[in-house]
């Protein structure tokens, strides 16, 4: 059996210590190419389209550029690919070292199948609801963690909006929609972008109601992402640690326990229909 984990054993602050140092590293050759170029913050920002205070974020490392704002910085700065050597390590940096391989594995991602039973999945959250889970922690996280977090979840979203688009397909207990993390009207935000969501072509939301007699995932979540090679990998993540399975056999019963679960599962359209009526009740 082939399995691979993400420092499984790593503590989440630990993990964001080492990508602070990344960010902090990339910070400081930012700022010293910019004062070798002349350049004030303000000028530079005009350049890349941002603040001169949050210019100063990313030198100072409490906020992890995009990869674009990379190659932006770099050409600004005549750096020569100074700066853009760093993308891949400061995009890493973005996420807990026990999410990293999972992250790179959205991207490559052609078809990606998700079963929630505590939160609603991350590639399908609201900021507000994002911060609103970020701040529950405990041990309480940094604030600057939890806008690296929050932007590195957002960033991640863009895999709605790739072409040619991955087929998508997440079930959720009902639970997950009732909860409300953040409250009221974080949750009624939550459910509104549910709806919008569940109506692009290639994206299937399906609600696994309460009063379901059977449920194939009473195991708990999961992920079932398939590579372009096609390639299957099984994710399975809980109190800050992950496991990363590609052993074919567990991989293959992971996604026929899938698609178990969402036989078992309101339809598409019926889920849409009772995410509505649960809006209603707000």
């Amino acid at each position: 059996m082939a399995e691979a984990t993400e420092e499984e054993s790593t503590a989440g602050q630990a993990a964001d210590a080492s990508g602070r140092g990344v960010v902090a590293a990339f910070g400081q050759t930012m700022k010293t190419l910019r004062v070798r170029a002349g350049l004030e913050r303000e000028e530079l920002g005009r350049r890349i389209g941002y603040s001169a205070s949050t210019v100063a974020s990313f030198e100072q490392g409490r906020r992890i550029p995009s990869p674009r704002t990379i190659d932006k910085a770099d050409e600004a700065l005549g750096a020569e690919g100074l700066l853009t050597v760093w993308k891949e390590q400061v995009e890493r940096a973005q996420y807990p070292v026990f999410f990293q391989g999972m992250a790179k594995l959205e991207k490559e991602a052609v078809e990606l199948l998700a079963y929630d039973a505590l939160v609603v999945k991350g590639l399908l959250q609201t900021e507000e609801y994002m911060r609103a889970l970020l701040a529950m922690r405990r041990p309480a996280l940094d604030q600057e963690i939890i806008e690296q977090r929050v932007a590195a979840r957002l960033a991640r979203q863009d895999i709605f909006d790739r072409r040619p688009s991955p087929l998508l397909s997440f079930v959720m207990d009902e639970s997950v929609l009732r909860h409300r993390y953040g409250g009221k009207k974080v949750l009624r935000g939550q459910l509104e972008h549910l709806l919008l969501v569940g109506q692009k072509r290639d994206v299937e939301i399906q609600v696994m109601p309460t009063d379901c007699e059977d449920n194939a995932g009473v195991n708990g979540p999961f992920t079932v992402v398939t590579r372009k090679d096609g390639m299957k990998f099984m994710y399975v993540e809980a109190q800050n640690t992950s496991t990363l399975r590609t052993d074919p056999e567990q991989t293959a019963l992971a996604a026929a326990r899938y698609g178990i679960i969402r036989s078992q599962a309101l339809s598409p359209r019926e889920s849409l229909e009772f995410i509505e009526r649960l809006l209603g009740e707000l």
